[in-house]
Order: C-alpha cells, then sequence, then structure tokens
C-alpha cells in the first residue's frame, strides 16, 4: 500500500482470472482455455487500463509440464509475466488452482508434495525476479471437493481421502516456498483459502462446532500451530494418519505473508435437522445425522454472520495482514455492482479500526464457466464479471468503470447502488424471518427507473423483472402516445426524477399497426419524439426495443447490426423511423432489435394459439418457409437491463441464439405441450397466400455479442416458469 492509501485506509485494487484447471475423472477442465485467454495477446493491456496494482496470474503446472520427462515450454509465460512487468502489475503467480496435478500424479500420490516443489523450483530458476507466489489456491476447499464431495478428482467421499487431500496440499506449499526460497529469499507467500462459517439448529451444534474448527486447518497447519493441542488432533489421529505426518508442519512453519480470504454468498452454511422445509436436494448428513445443509443467507438464525464479522474472527484469531483476494457474485448486473460496494465498504470500515486489510481482488476478470456445476462439467453455464466475453472481444461492464473508479480513487455513482444487495433483504429467506428481525430497505430517496408500459406483455415481463432483481422502478401506463399521454410523462418525470426511462410499451401487430395509423392515432414516431425531447430535457437515458421487421427477409443470413435497413411494409418503416429518432436524441439510447417474443406472462391461450400470434407478427410470411429468432422475454429483459447498467448505447440484436422455421416453432411448442399426442399442423395449406417475392428470412444475429442461450433451452424454461403450465 502507498503511504496515501494507508492514511486513507483504502486498499489497494488487486485483479485475478478464474483459472481453476480441474481434473473430473480423465478429463481436465482448463477455465483460461475455456475463456481463450492463451489466444489474446492484448488481455494484459486491457487489465492494465483499469489501474490495478497486481494481478494474480497462473503457471499451472498441469498446463506448462503435462508430461513429467518433457521439458516445458516457458516462450508463453514469459511473454505475459514480461509485459506485466512493463505494465507496472505485480504478478501473483499460482501454481495449482484446484487442480490435482498432471496426469501422472494426484491428489492422493505420495510424491505429490515433492512433484509440485520441483515445478516450484523450475518456475522460480527461470522467473527469479518473482516476489510473490500462490503456490495452492484454496487447499481446504479443494480436499472438500475432491476429498468428501467426490466431485473432482480422486472422487473421493470419505475423511480419510479429505485428510489425506488436505495434508497432501499443505506440504506441497512448505515445500514449493523452501525451493522458491532458495532461489528468492525475499518471496512471500500468499495463501488463499474459504473464508466460511457454519450455522445450525441446536441438536446440530456438534457438526457446526467441527466445521468450524475444520474450516482454519489451512492456517493453523500453515502457521506452525497444528500440535497436540489442536482440538482437531483426535480427528487426524482416529484417521490413522501417522503423528510424524501432522508435526511435519510445526516443524517446518511456513507462515502466510498475506492471509488472502476468499468469501462469497454461499460461504456461511446453515445446518438444519427440519428435512420437511427443504426439497430433497438439500437433503444430507454426516452418517450419525441426517439434515439440510443450506446457505446461511437464506435462513433467519439470529445469529452474528457476514463477511464483517468474520473478518473481526480471523483478525482475533491472526496476526498479520489480510488481503481479499476474491470478491465476484455470480448474479445481476446490479448486484455485482452492490456485492463490490459491499465488500469495499466493509474493508474499509474495518481498515479505520486497524489497517490490516491491504487489497481487494476482483475476481473472475473474464468471468467463469461451469460453476453452476462446480466445475463437473466441460461446457458449463457462461457467468461474465468484469468483461464479458459474450462480445467478440471482452467487453468491459460497469464493473470494469467501478474498478477503474476504485483504482484511481475518482468517484462511480450508480443509483442502483443506493438500493441493498438481496443477500440484505427479507425477500431472500427461504421461510419467514424472526420476530424482531429488521429488513434492509432501499433508500426512499433513491431515484427509481421510470418504466413507460400498456399492462402487456413486455411490461409485465419488466416489472417481474425489476422486482426479481430489485430494481426500484415506477410504473406509468399509457395506453397510445398522445399529447395527453406526453403531458403526463412529463409530470411523472418531474414529480419521480428518475434516473432513466425504459419505453416497453408494446408495438402493435403489423395488422394492428394499420388500424392506428387509419384510425388517426399517434403513431410511434410521434411517441418516440415525444421520448427523446423529455429525455433530452431532464438529462435522462433511454432503453427501447425495436423489430426485426426493418429489414425486408430477403437476405439468406442471420441480420446483423451493421446491415442495410429496408422495411418491407409501413410498419418497419415506422421502427426505422423511431430507431433515427432515438439515435439523434441527446439521451444515449439503448434500442434492442429482438424478433418475435414469448414469455410466461403472456395470455393463458398462448399455447393454443401460437400459430395464429406467429401469423399476426408476420402476416405477410409464408409460415412453412419463413425463418425467425424467437426470443424468451425474461431473457430479453435481463440482458437489456445489463447493456443498460453497462451504459451501452445504439442498436443492438438481442436473441436466442439460433434460427427455426415460424410452423416448426409452432409444432414444437405443441408437441412439448401435448407430450407426445398426435402431430399437428398448425398451418393448414390453405392458410398460406402465394405471394411473389414473399419475405423469407427473418432470423438476427449480432456483430456485437450473443448473450443469450440457446432456443431449445428458452423453451425448457418458458415451459418450467409457466404460471399456467
Amino acid at each position: 500500500m502507498t503511504p496515501e492509501n494507508i492514511h486513507n485506509f483504502v486498499p489497494e485494487m488487486w485483479a485475478g482470472l478464474e483459472c481453476s484447471y480441474n481434473r473430473v475423472e480423465d478429463l481436465f477442465i482448463d477455465q483460461l482455455s475455456l475463456s481463450r485467454h492463451y489466444d489474446r495477446p492484448d488481455d494484459l493491456e486491457r487489465f492494465a487500463r483499469l489501474g490495478i496494482k497486481a494481478l494474480h496470474y497462473p503457471l499451472l503446472w498441469e498446463r506448462h509440464q503435462p508430461r513429467q520427462t518433457a521439458p516445458i515450454q516457458w516462450d508463453w509465460a514469459a511473454s505475459q509475466l514480461n509485459k506485466l512487468r512493463s505494465l507496472s502489475i505485480l504478478p501473483i503467480v499460482g501454481l495449482l488452482h484446484h487442480g490435482s496435478g498432471p496426469a501422472f500424479t494426484h491428489l492422493l500420490a505420495d510424491d505429490f508434495a515433492e512433484g509440485l516443489s520441483a515445478f516450484a523450483k523450475q518456475v522460480a530458476t527461470k522467473f527469479p525476479w518473482i516476489t510473490h507466489y500462490k503456490p495452492v489456491n484454496e487447499p481446504l476447499t479443494t480436499a472438500r471437493f475432491a476429498g468428501l464431495y467426490g466431485l473432482w478428482h480422486p472422487h473421493g467421499k470419505d475423511d480419510a481421502v479429505f485428510a489425506k487431500i488436505l495434508l497432501n496440499q499443505l506440504k506441497a506449499i512448505v515445500l514449493s516456498m523452501q525451493e522458491i526460497r532458495k532461489i528468492n529469499p525475499e518471496a512471500k507467500l500468499i495463501q488463499t483459502e474459504d473464508l466460511a462459517k457454519t450455522y445450525s439448529t441446536p441438536s446440530l451444534l456438534y457438526q457446526a462446532d467441527f466445521e468450524n474448527q475444520r474450516r482454519w486447518l489451512t492456517y493453523d497447519f500453515l502457521t506452525g500451530n497444528f500440535n497436540r493441542h489442536h482440538p482437531l488432533w483426535d480427528y487426524f489421529i482416529n484417521l490413522r494418519i501417522p503423528e510424524k505426518t501432522l508435526l511435519f508442519f510445526s516443524d517446518n512453519p511456513c507462515p502466510p505473508d498475506l492471509l488472502g480470504v476468499n468469501h462469497y454468498v454461499t460461504s456461511e452454511r446453515y445446518l438444519d435437522d427440519g428435512l420437511s422445509l427443504y426439497p430433497t436436494h438439500l437433503h444430507g448428513g454426516n452418517g450419525k445425522d441426517a439434515y439440510a445443509d443450506i446457505e446461511a443467507v437464506r435462513i433467519p438464525h439470529g445469529q452474528p454472520s457476514g463477511l464483517k464479522v468474520l473478518l473481526q474472527e480471523l483478525r482475533s484469531r491472526y496476526s498479520g495482514d489480510i488481503a481479499l483476494t476474491e470478491v465476484h457474485l455470480h448474479c445481476s448486473r446490479e448486484e455485482q455492482l452492490r456485492w463490490l460496494k459491499h465488500v469495499w465498504d466493509i474493508s474499509t470500515e474495518l481498515n479505520r479500526e486497524k489497517p490490516t486489510i491491504k487489497a481487494l481482488t476482483v475476481w473472475s476478470l473474464l468471468g467463469a464457466y461451469g460453476w453452476n456445476k462446480l466445475l463437473t462439467q466441460p461446457e458449463g453455464e457462461y457467468e461474465s464479471g468484469i468483461f464479458d466475453l459474450r462480445s467478440p472481444a471482452p467487453r468491459p461492464t460497469a464493473l470494469a468503470h467501478y474498478v477503474e473508479a476504485l483504482s484511481k480513487g475518482t468517484s462511480f455513482q450508480h443509483p442502483i447502488l443506493e438500493q441493498k444487495g438481496w443477500w440484505q433483504k427479507d425477500s431472500r429467506f427461504i421461510y419467514h424471518p424472526l420476530p424482531g428481525s429488521v429488513e434492509f430497505q432501499n433508500d426512499p430517496s433513491s431515484p427509481p427507473l421510470l418504466l413507460l408500459g400498456d399492462n402487456g406483455s413486455l411490461s409485465r415481463v419488466f416489472e417481474a423483472c425489476f422486482r426479481q432483481r430489485g430494481i426500484k422502478y415506477q410504473l406509468l401506463n399509457i395506453h397510445g402516445m398522445n399529447a395527453d399521454a406526453g403531458t403526463a410523462l412529463e409530470e411523472a418525470v418531474r414529480g419521480y426524477k428518475p434516473w432513466a426511462l425504459v419505453n416497453a410499451i408494446g408495438y402493435p401487430t403489423v395488422a394492428g399497426h394499420e388500424q392506428m395509423v387509419a384510425g388517426g392515432f399517434m403513431n410511434q414516431t410521434n411517441a418516440m419524439q415525444h421520448l427523446t425531447l423529455i429525455c433530452e430535457r431532464y438529462g435522462l437515458r433511454l432503453l427501447t426495443f425495436s423489430s426485426v421487421l426493418v429489414f425486408d427477409g430477403t437476405k439468406n443470413s442471420p441480420y446483423l447490426e451493421s446491415d442495410d435497413v429496408m422495411p418491407h411494409n409501413s410498419y418497419g418503416k415506422n421502427m426505422v423511423e423511431t430507431e433515427g429518432m432515438a439515435i439523434a436524441g441527446n439521451c444515449r439510447a439503448l434500442i434492442i432489435r429482438t424478433g418475435f417474443c414469448f414469455s410466461p406472462w403472456d395470455s393463458p391461450d398462448f399455447i393454443y394459439t401460437i400459430s395464429s400470434c406467429l401469423e399476426h407478427h408476420y402476416p405477410f410470411a409464408d409460415m412453412e418457409r419463413t425463418v425467425i429468432s424467437p426470443t424468451y422475454a425474461p431473457d430479453l429483459v435481463n440482458m437489456a437491463l445489463d447493456l443498460f447498467i453497462d451504459n451501452e448505447s445504439g442498436i443492438w440484436h438481442v436473441s436466442n441464439r439460433g434460427e427455426v422455421k415460424c410452423a416448426e416453432f409452432a409444432r414444437e411448442i405443441n408437441r412439448r405441450k401435448r407430450s407426445g399426442s398426435q402431430k399437428m399442423n398448425p398451418f393448414p395449406p390453405q392458410s398460406v397466400t402465394p405471394l411473389p417475392n414473399r419475405p423469407l428470412y427473418y432470423a438476427l444475429g449480432s456483430e456485437r455479442g450473443n448473450f443469450l442461450p440457446v432456443i431449445d433451452n428458452a423453451l425448457d424454461r418458458y415451459f418450467a416458469e409457466a404460471m399456467y403450465i
């Protein structure tokens, strides 16, 4: 820390890549390969622009020494590490990250520790200037996942396997640092571990007490404080671990120079023997008692908990400095921002008492793959981090702007940061809170989003997503944008003082649009003119929607944002005009183009009337031949909100990945609903009127990013989530 930061109790800003290289059976899963970091030489410059002081960077054993006798190829590592030096970023080099070593060894091997230390020696010999090391990331967590839960190789499910894996990793840390310090005596150990705690019902207090002693084992062993008086000495002896193995650590203490703690919302657990309160997938036990093991944040247990409490416990147990070495939340963008603010505020608050928290590490710079399945499958769900990899180049999210501001000591303000995170609200609880529990309320003075709706499907989806995501909003229902509606909108803006405006007024069908124009109603162009003028006048941003029908349907590949618009009818022409007005307005408008949308908030008859819905949306199309990109409206809305919070603007195509013919989509809806009943033809041949030059292609693609899941995945969730299914 610089003297100025110490004076201000402000931790340095560090960063890290999710770089797990774990093994499941004989399959190795490399996060950096999945994120394509190896193939992007400009990533480090991208990270440097954030202003970070240090970067947790992997030189992983599995990657660099896949064969025991083959010479190590250092070219890539040397290039990356030298670039970090030139960028004045301190590398904190990791050698094993939830890994079990290359294929020629494993976590239970008797020579595992010697193998890693030999690799560490080669790293230090090649790069003697490196001063900060993290030989093994979270050894206790890895031992639990690989030795107790059976998730990772060697897939053990008993305490003896857990103990052997843990001790092998800890010995590897000690031996590795000994070899490194022979070459660089000033080398420092940054030891990371999950900062956790377990709570329980009274009858399971014995199990919670055990787990709360177990959580400190990494630091207890390395500091040389594990001896015959330790509460868990008998636990290891009863597992037939030799005393010599246990006393190795008190004979060879290797105290961390920095305690690196990783804390997640799920790090704290609650054990409950009231199994009937929980779904069966949460049921488990210890061989003696059956109980549910759930996130403590979901239970109103009434005990002191949370990151601040755990950091205070850590400081009272160990001396020395601390770094928060993984700060990340897999959630919507505003919750990610709130979590970072939450951790930052706790760190600065505790530093005012005693300035021991030296750094805060934003994790998952490039996001992560597969943690929703605990890294047990090669292709898992992607969660974005500081950057979003679903664009052609890593796209900086709002988190990147926040990190840069924290790094450089500049201001970062966003209205959503004035609202509490989901982990602070009573709505998080599985069942009702205890009497007298305190709900963290949103600041009543924080500005809302102003949602323009019309009781249509799109506005209902927005309301549901706002409630789910904890985004403060105010609904203004408008049925037909006329002069009176414009006046009402301006009065709402003056009264509610929103920070932005979301236009979720549903567009009519093509046929309905023609009727509106014929009836003299103000069309979308006039409505957009009202919106942009008001946004300009009051300094508001605008989120609005457009349609794939700005194109003529004659292309034979997905339409991209840069394709020339060429509408087929007056409806499409109207959409082109509204897009132009939104772009020309001084409100940094975000315009989302999409196609046919469906959602759980559609009419209950939707699945029975899918054919007519499509025909009303594309009345000019040949349903058996016309290709579309159906889009699940909750996916659309959530991604639009993320992009909006990220301060993106301009035209973006957002749809579920893939394409399908209208008739095939309708048949698939019917097939899923009817579960194998007789095949239906939703579009009788006589319903298709032959027309020359009929448009046949309305699939969407994007040059700016493919953000949504595939269509089949969307349909799976539609049928699971629809209220009437």
